[in-house]
């Protein structure tokens, strides 16, 4: 896959969660944008991943046939946020590990949608090889409370509240057009690099999630 059609529009039909019809804008998918901001992309700190990016890719069919390889170089290891308790942690404290990354709000109904999924996922797949890391964007001071009382309310298991409730760590993706709504999903290998970017919702405890998340998986060796 060149750099170019990595962030091409594919010819699978998007997917779109069950009774969520009518709520792109809060999911930020317009396929203009999506067009206009995957080829604007630019490349950063990390080496470019064309062939495991096309892995991804190809696995990315069904549910999750939104889900777009990129490998373009841009790398994530020193994207900060917080953890629960105020501690604060970057993406290279997940060396190692391949990462699902999700940024999400509570306030984002596809986003609430999305995360029993994710929580199943995370149950299954979570090791020492793999982990769901959602990250909650919540601003202002009450924003980790919101978020804490919707991860309670929901009961999830295997998601940990991490948050920047600055923003900032969403701003970044938006400057770096890699992302224009929430939710917003990262693939990354285990050093932090962009493998795949999936913009909107997805039901990922289905077997087309499994088989991406087994993809990436199966890259770290």
């Amino acid at each position: 896959m060149s750099d170019t059609s990595a962030n091409q529009p594919r010819g699978r039909g998007r997917f779109v969660l069950p009774g969520l019809v009518g709520l792109v804008v809060c999911a930020g998918v317009a396929i203009a944008a999506w067009f206009y901001l995957g080829n604007s992309a630019q490349a950063n700190s990390c080496k470019a991943q064309p062939a495991a990016a096309q892995i991804i890719d190809t696995a990315a069919t069904g549910e999750l046939a939104a889900l777009m390889g990129t490998g373009q170089g841009r790398g994530y290891a020193d994207l900060a946020f917080k953890d629960e308790a105020g501690a604060a942690h970057t993406i290279a404290d997940f060396e190692g590990k391949a990462l699902l990354v999700n940024f999400w709000a509570s306030w984002c109904i596809p986003c609430r949608e999305e995360m029993p999924a994710l929580d199943q996922i995370a149950g299954e797949f979570n090791s020492d090889k793999f982990k769901v890391l959602p990250i909650n964007l919540d601003i202002g001071e009450g924003g980790l409370e919101k978020a804490k009382a919707f991860l309670a309310e929901g009961g999830f298991e295997n998601l940990p509240l991490y948050a920047d409730n600055s923003f900032a760590a969403f701003d970044r993706l938006k400057r770096e057009a890699v992302a224009v709504g929430l939710p917003a999903t990262l693939l990354l290998d285990p050093d932090g690099c962009e493998l795949a970017v999936l913009q909107g919702p997805a039901e990922w405890q289905t077997e087309d999630g499994k088989a991406v998340v087994k993809a990436l998986i199966g890259l770290r060796g």
